[in-house]
């Protein structure tokens, strides 16, 4: 397993209107069935407790893993643009444009794994960029944040998961799914609430979403 720190530099000045960079942790085992780059919620950061266990998970299962910020440490200090939807997207999708310029990364098979409103952005994201992006997995996702049209043009084939007790959650994610023409799955996770910290459940978030790349990494 090859471990090593990145930079996603910006192309233009940050809110703060100060250049800045994404840094993250990209983890490579040998060989890669696939690349998954992690999109955590608002709040949160690529030091996510949840996202970095899923992430470890991912990788005995020979898939590579990217996890880096999608804000500057300036943007982060503004509330709004933790929601900013279209923002966090153009970073994923900046994020993408990086994967595909390193050599050894290029050829993998892309997936999305969203978490919260990172969700939202993973599905605008793929929507975006539908022939590269081959699977999404949202973790207690908002994809019903995901802008206008922008549902129903995802392709990658999508797994929603959701916890039991998270029930505003769960029906938006019914709303949202039911909008979606590729292929999508809800997987409700007894027990949950929408941070998965009851034993045994964020567990079951990273198998089931360690089968779904698997499958579909290809």
């Amino acid at each position: 397993m090859k471990t090593v720190p990145i930079e996603i530099e910006l192309p233009q000045q940050g809110r703060g209107g100060r250049p800045g960079a994404l840094p993250g942790t990209l983890s490579l085992p040998e060989p890669a069935r696939g690349l998954v780059a992690f999109v955590h919620g608002s709040g949160s950061s690529r030091l996510s407790p949840r996202n970095a266990y899923v992430a470890e998970v991912l990788q005995r299962a020979g898939i590579a893993t990217l996890l880096f910020d999608l804000l500057t440490a300036d943007e982060d200090r503004d509330r709004a643009a933790r929601f900013d939807i279209a923002l966090l997207t153009s970073r994923l999708l900046l994020a993408t444009d990086w994967i595909d310029r390193q050599a050894e990364l290029q050829s993998l098979p892309l997936g999305y794994f969203g978490a919260s409103t990172g969700a939202a952005a993973a599905l605008e994201a793929a929507a975006r960029d539908d022939a590269r992006v081959a699977a999404i997995v949202s973790r207690g996702g908002r994809p019903d944040l995901a802008g206008p049209g922008l549902l129903e043009a995802v392709r990658a084939p999508t797994l929603l998961i959701v916890g039991g007790h998270d029930d505003v959650v769960i029906e938006l994610n019914r709303k949202a799914m039911a909008r979606m023409r590729c292929e999508a799955k809800l997987v409700v996770v007894p027990g949950a609430t929408h941070l998965f910290e009851e034993p045994g459940t964020l567990e079951q978030v990273a198998q089931h979403a360690a089968d779904w790349f698997v499958e579909r990494l290809r």
